[in-house]
């Protein structure tokens, strides 16, 4: 699992992110990525500032990809590994959406990682990421 100031779980926040978001699509995934100080000014009291410098990450995947529950969670747990890994390289500010398209059924971890790697590096979220990096 992702840390828990990691995630982004409202529905709120998706259509947030969904509609004022910049948008990058592979093959098997799509990208949806909104930076907090384009859509939100910063609370007043520090207290309550993790959710705006933290970078949050969440996970679409729906039934057109598989019908079955196995292999959509089988899907997720590989992308939330990856990005488990990613995480102290992507930048603070965040909110992205992975969205997984049904043409990823087919997919394996590697090709999962170089496609989140491409739209992570294309949205400019990425910061001093290399591919050993992760090795």
């Amino acid at each position: 699992m992702l840390p828990r100031e990691s995630r982004l779980c409202h529905r709120q926040d998706f259509s947030t992110v969904y509609s004022k978001g910049i948008r990058k699509n592979t093959s098997h995934l799509a990208l949806r990525a909104l930076h907090h100080q384009q859509d939100t000014q910063l609370p007043q009291d520090r207290d309550n500032l993790e959710p705006f410098i933290s970078t949050r990450i969440g996970i679409s995947i729906s039934k057109k990809v598989s019908k079955k529950a196995v292999v959509r969670n089988r899907i997720k747990r590989q992308i939330r590994a990856i990005l488990r890994q990613m995480l102290p390289f992507i930048s603070k500010g965040w909110d992205i959406v992975i969205v997984v398209k049904p043409t990823a059924k087919e997919c394996n971890y590697d090709e999962f990682l170089q496609q989140l790697e491409k739209l992570l590096a294309q949205a400019e979220v990425l910061d001093g990421y290399s591919r050993g990096s992760l090795l």
